[in-house]
C-alpha cells in the first residue's frame, strides 16, 4: 500500500499573506487525514514564512496519523522538534528568498553538522529522513548520517514532463524525461538496497505522478502539497485529497 504525505503548508502561506486567523491549516489538517492521507506534512521555516511554532505544536496534539516535520539543519529549529517529537523530521535545505525548496540537501556535504543532529532525534524515538536529489552518493551518505528514510526530489522529472495529462506511458516521454525517471528508479532500488525507507515529492501533481507509481515500486510514499492545495480551491480540499490518494493507490 502506497502512502500520501499532504503538505498543507500553503495553507498557512494564504493566512499569512493577510495575517489572520484563516483559512487555520490545523483545520486543513483535519479534513486531509478525514480524506484518507496517510501523513501531514509542514516545514518549519527559519524565517516563519508559513507554519508557525503554533501551528506545530497544535498539529502535534491534533493529527492522529503521521506528522512529518520539513526542517533545516539548525540547530534551534531541531531543539524545537525535539520537544514537540512528530514522527518524522525531513532536513531539507533553506534559503532565504526561494519561493520553494530548489534541491536536496547535500547530505555528503554536511556530514560533520548532520550527524549529531540526526542522532538526537534518532534517540528520541523520531524518524529522520534526507530529502535529497537522486545521486547515488547522497543515498549512501543518508545511511552513513544515521537517518531511517530518504525523499527523492523529483523535481527535475516534473519540469520535464509537464506536457503530461495523465495517461501517458513511459515511450511517449522525451529522452530526457527517461532518463530522469530512471534515475530516480536507480536511487529507489539503491536505497531500498541498504535498508532506507523510500519516499518521494516535490512538484508531483495529477498528471506526473501516477507513471512514477507505476514505475518504480520502491517508492511507498508520496509528499504533495502545492497541486492539491491548488485543485482544492476548485473542487475542496477533501475531494482533492481524495483524487490524489486514488492515484497514489492504483
Amino acid at each position: 500500500m502506497k502512502k500520501l504525505g499532504v503538505n498543507i503548508d500553503h495553507v498557512a502561506t494564504l493566512r499569512q499573506a493577510r495575517l489572520t486567523r484563516y483559512p487555520d491549516p490545523v483545520s486543513a489538517a483535519a479534513i486531509v487525514e478525514k480524506a484518507g492521507a496517510d501523513q501531514i506534512t509542514i516545514h518549519l521555516r527559519e524565517d516563519r514564512r508559513h507554519i508557525q511554532d503554533g501551528d506545530l505544536r497544535v498539529l502535534r496534539n491534533t493529527v492522529t496519523t503521521e506528522l512529518n516535520l520539513e526542517l533545516a539543519a539548525n540547530r534551534g529549529i531541531v531543539d524545537i522538534a525535539k520537544e514537540v517529537l512528530p514522527n518524522v523530521c525531513t532536513f531539507v535545505p533553506e534559503k532565504r528568498q526561494e519561493l520553494t525548496t530548489e534541491g536536496g540537501i547535500d547530505v555528503a556535504g554536511m556530514m560533520k553538522s548532520l550527524r549529531p543532529l540526526v542522532k538526537s532525534l534518532t534517540d528520541k524515538s523520531v524518524v529522520v529522513s534526507m530529502f535529497i536529489d537522486p545521486e547515488i552518493k547522497q543515498i549512501i551518505a543518508s545511511k552513513e548520517s544515521g537517518a531511517n528514510s530518504i525523499e527523492l526530489h523529483t523535481g527535475r522529472y516534473c519540469e520535464l514532463t509537464a506536457h503530461l495529462k495523465g495517461d501517458e506511458d513511459v515511450s511517449q516521454l522525451t529522452l530526457d524525461a527517461r532518463k530522469e525517471l530512471e534515475r530516480l528508479k536507480i536511487a529507489a532500488n539503491k536505497a531500498r538496497e541498504i535498508g532506507l525507507y523510500v519516499a518521494a515529492g516535490h512538484g508531483l501533481n495529477y498528471n506526473n505522478t501516477a507513471l512514477v507509481v507505476k514505475e518504480i515500486p520502491e517508492i511507498v510514499e508520496y509528499n504533495i502539497g502545492h497541486s492539491i492545495i491548488s485543485r482544492a480551491v476548485f473542487i475542496g480540499l477533501e475531494n482533492a485529497v481524495r483524487e490524489m490518494k486514488r492515484l497514489v493507490e492504483r
